[in-house]
């Protein structure tokens, strides 16, 4: 069977598939910096015998794994390559040898578990009608997303696919296992700004003075009814602010306030609505209040959801090559991922990659510094996305 075959060359692939995932995770770098793991994906690619490659975004990649009858039906495979600006903490051979830059998101797992998948189709040409195409893409990690400038850049295109499936690993799920979840999954995700500026001076005398502290204070207060009291309780949504810079002292109050903060839902009209809200609440209580506000919302990576029918076939693949007892269903995740963006164009599977093991003390969350994975995962994260390239050619 064509599965037992893809399954026998992802055990024989795996020390190849870990040696390339180290070599990435020992040379990590940023989003749209991805030079020297773009031409290692390059080379790989070639080195198996792979010749249709383009370059897209600039340190983006595409690439053809044709089978037979290769206009009959086309799927795409993505993984992203950036890293984060961490220092890593893990006593390891592969450790980060780029000071201040680390895969701590997996983001080495994709890549390498991709190049695996990559090999273990080419193998298997002969034995499918269609055509897979592989997306490297740049700046995950990053505003505004390496997979709209893929998009922008035609890598959907010539051929064009039908659906695009991606992985991502998962540090709560154990490795040998994978979880799906079919319709809205993850969150779109929007970074706020917002100065408030009043008029500074000594604490001891505030009738002279317009205190952008207390104006922020009652701002950020205030735009949690956006939540409570404006959103559907029918729809996540989440409000969260993370900095607060007044730079004053205990009897200075200074001229302006400096607020960051997120907002995430899965619903793309409210999500707009919101927005609105958001800026009209806080402008009208800094005028009320003698200040002034400016309000800048950064959009970010919309919802992703993915296909429900394409998923149930997905999760259906991995039961099959698993086993039922790994294969898990995820719920919401208010995290968000610019895989989305693909799923605005298309079809879209985005499936997690279980990267746990107690036992060995690999338990750490993602874009943490002692982040690190189950290396037994890549023979999944390879063998597993291919078989579920397969499977899907074989559908229509």
């Amino acid at each position: 069977m064509l599965k037992d075959k893809v399954k026998d060359l992802a055990g024989q692939l795996l020390s190849q598939i870990t040696e390339n995932r180290r070599h990435i995770h020992a040379n990590p770098e940023l989003s749209f910096e991805e030079h020297q793991t773009s031409a290692f994906v390059e080379e790989n690619l070639r080195n198996i015998g792979i010749t249709k490659i383009e370059r897209k975004a600039d340190t983006g990649l595409v690439a053809l794994v044709e089978g037979k009858n290769p206009e009959k039906k086309i799927i795409a495979l993505r993984a992203d390559m950036d890293a984060l600006p961490i220092i890593e903490q893990n006593d390891v051979p592969y450790k980060s040898k780029n000071e201040g830059v680390m895969h701590a998101c997996g983001h080495d797992v994709h890549t390498a578990s991709l190049l695996g998948a990559a090999k273990i189709l080419h193998e298997v040409k002969d034995e499918f009608e269609g055509t897979i195409k592989l997306i490297f893409q740049p700046g995950e990690e990053k505003i505004p997303g390496g997979a709209s400038l893929m998009i922008k850049d035609k890598a959907l295109e010539n051929p064009r696919p039908s659906a695009i499936v991606g992985q991502h690993v998962m540090p709560l799920i154990d490795a040998g296992k994978v979880g799906f979840r079919k319709g809205m999954y993850m969150a779109s995700a929007d970074e706020l700004y917002l100065t408030v500026k009043g008029k500074g001076g000594h604490g001891a005398m505030p009738e002279t003075l317009i205190d952008p502290i207390l104006i922020a204070s009652h701002i950020i207060v205030a735009l949690q009814q956006v939540i409570s009291r404006n959103a559907s309780p029918k729809i996540p949504s989440v409000l969260s602010f993370g900095r607060i810079e007044a730079l004053g002292a205990t009897n200075v109050i200074p001229d302006e306030v400096k607020i960051q903060g997120t907002f995430r839902t899965l619903n793309e009209e409210w999500r707009a609505e919101a927005h609105k809200k958001m800026v009209k609440i806080a402008e009208g209580l800094a005028e009320g209040m003698g200040g002034e506000v400016d309000f800048e919302v950064r959009k970010g990576y919309p919802f992703l959801q993915n296909a429900p029918e394409l998923t149930d076939r997905a999760y259906k693949a991995a039961q099959e090559y698993l086993g039922e007892e790994n294969v898990e269903d995820l719920d919401i995740w208010m995290a968000a991922e610019d895989f989305s963006y693909y799923t605005q164009e298309m079809d879209g599977c985005f499936y997690r990659l279980g990267i746990r093991n107690e036992a060995k003390g690999i338990t750490s969350g993602v874009h943490t510094p002692t982040f690190d994975i189950d290396e037994s995962a890549l023979e999944v994260g390879a063998g597993l996305m291919a078989w579920i390239a397969i499977n899907e050619l074989s559908e229509g």
